[in-house]
């Protein structure tokens, strides 16, 4: 059942906008403020963060508009192997074209797109040519020399002054992109470098959300960051270095604790004088932990995020995107918890559903599917495939109709106009699947409902799935994915397909 918001939004941007204002202040009105995790759509912190506006850090951002320019780092490797972000299932490149018009959106340009480790790769000069074309500025920086361990040769003119300088006017430079390592401390170290070698003061910080520093180590919304990232190995530890310095605890990540010492001679090696930071906490700016409502609250939200963690891993495992130790790392978490994946809601009635569509069609060959949503008022209702709908599209038609108080004896879908569409799939477009995927059920829906009054009222509730949990007991078809992936709903499923086609379109 779909909780009480447990984050409070306006004191996060007042407290976290004061702090970045206080960092800028620091560095002489010039500061390059690394953006940790997605400056838009962040579903991750709103998942376990219930109440978090997924778009909280544009708000912020808003409030400072005067004062920033936006820098979008991607790495080159990640535009190569067509890297993709499971939120949108887009690629890293489509990501960075979507945002780059988000932010037009908002009313925001960015100054400029870094492709760092540039290497000519053929993928990363065609999206290069693709900006380029569209009168947006590229800059391609190449691996840093002497990167990690050389400070001498990072900090010289083959290493960070062999990138372009990027001439920025504003006190506060944004340095973002999709995911974690795309460049986007290289980018920041490289202007700082340019900087002091024009005479300039400028400096470093990152504009972090997880993990929270200030919550437990063992907190499930620390380990829900863990789990978020158990594809490339990043952990949760206690900050050794503000342990030493403060004789406080705080949480920090394998990576920025590994990359400080060297971060630290970095800064000194360019400034020529001992930076602010005496630990890797101290570099981020964090105030998200201050605004948290509901301790409890969090906490079972972050529990029900590391099992859909789960459930996505298990289906990436069999598709080959990702490999069994990430699996089991996430497995260990739940096991942590003292829960089973079953744990989440909709997992067992979405399984009981595709049996009683087995009991149903009896004697039939065919793989039977199941799938099952929790409505915000907790009532959960369910959906199996048949001849003529897919398992998604089912449970959708259920759950509106079930919304709109509409009788189940009344069809929101006519026989005319599901026989027309599955005329065209089969006769006109040749495909061999007769059943409708989630998109195509709901546009016969919409083309009902210009006649139907049950429809049209159906239609209305769409809305209302939004945030919704839902499992499915198969790897959903490409339309399935989109139409759900639209409704907004947190989608899982067991890691089984839908068919034994090994192409599916």
């Amino acid at each position: 059942m779909t909780g009480s918001a447990v984050f409070d939004n306006e004191r996060y941007i007042i407290e976290q906008t004061s702090e970045i204002l206080e960092r800028v202040k620091k560095y002489n009105n010039k500061l390059y403020l690394e953006f940790g995790g997605k400056l838009l759509f962040d579903y991750h912190a709103s998942r376990v963060l219930p109440g978090y506006d997924p778009n909280v850090k544009m708000r912020l951002l808003q409030e400072l508009r005067d004062k920033a320019d936006i820098l979008l780092c991607i790495y080159a490797g990640d535009i190569e192997r067509k890297k993709i972000r499971a939120d949108f299932g887009i690629t890293y490149d489509s990501d960075a074209l979507k945002l780059i018009d988000d932010l037009r959106g908002w009313g925001i340009d960015v100054l400029g797109v870094v492709i760092t480790r540039f290497d000519s790769q053929p993928a990363a000069t065609l999206f290069k040519n693709q900006l380029e074309r569209r009168n947006i500025k590229v800059y391609p920086h190449r691996y840093t020399k002497g990167y990690p361990t050389d400070v001498e040769l990072i900090v010289s003119d083959e290493g960070y002054g062999a990138n372009e300088y990027i001439e920025t006017e504003k006190p506060l430079v944004i340095v973002t992109g999709p995911g974690p390592g795309s460049g986007k401390l290289a980018t920041c170290l490289s202007q700082v470098y340019h900087d002091y070698r024009r005479g300039k003061i400028s400096g470093y910080a990152k504009f972090e959300t997880f993990p929270v520093w200030n919550l437990s180590l063992r907190h499930p919304i620390n380990i829900a960051y863990e789990a978020a990232t158990a594809d490339i190995g990043d952990f949760n530890l206690i900050d050794p270095f503000h342990l030493e310095a403060y004789d406080k605890k705080a949480v920090n990540y394998n990576r920025d604790v590994e990359v400080f010492p060297v971060l630290k001679r970095i800064l000194e090696k360019i400034t020529g004088d001992e930076p602010f930071y005496k630990s890797p906490t101290d570099m981020g700016v964090n105030r998200a932990g201050f605004a948290i409502t509901d301790d409890d609250a969090a906490r079972e939200a972050a529990k029900q995020e590391v099992i859909r963690r789960y459930f996505r891993y298990r289906c990436e495992y069999v598709m080959g995107f990702t490999d069994k130790e990430t699996v089991q790392r996430v497995e260990l978490f739940i096991k942590d918890f003292g829960l089973e994946p079953e744990y989440r809601s909709v997992v067992e009635p979405a399984r009981k559903a595709a049996i009683e569509a087995r009991e149903r069609d009896k004697g039939n060959e065919g793989i039977f599917c199941g799938a099952a949503v929790e409505l915000k008022d907790g009532t959960i209702v369910t959906g199996n495939n048949s001849p003529l709908f897919h398992a998604a599209s089912s449970l959708v038609l259920h759950a509106i109709k079930y919304l709109a108080e509409i009788p189940a004896k009344i069809k929101l879908l006519p026989p005319n106009i599901t026989g027309s569409v599955r005329n065209l799939k089969t006769e006109i477009l040749k495909e061999k699947t007769l059943s409708l995927d989630l998109v195509e059920a709901l546009i016969a829906l919409s083309i009902s409902a210009t006649t139907n009054p049950a429809a049209q009222l159906a239609i209305e509730k769409l809305g209302e799935l939004d945030g919704c949990e839902v499992h499915m007991t198969h790897i959903p078809t490409p339309g399935d994915e989109a139409g759900l992936r639209r409704l907004g709903v947190n989608l899982t499923s067991d890691p089984n397909f839908s068919t034994n086609n090994l192409f599916i379109s």
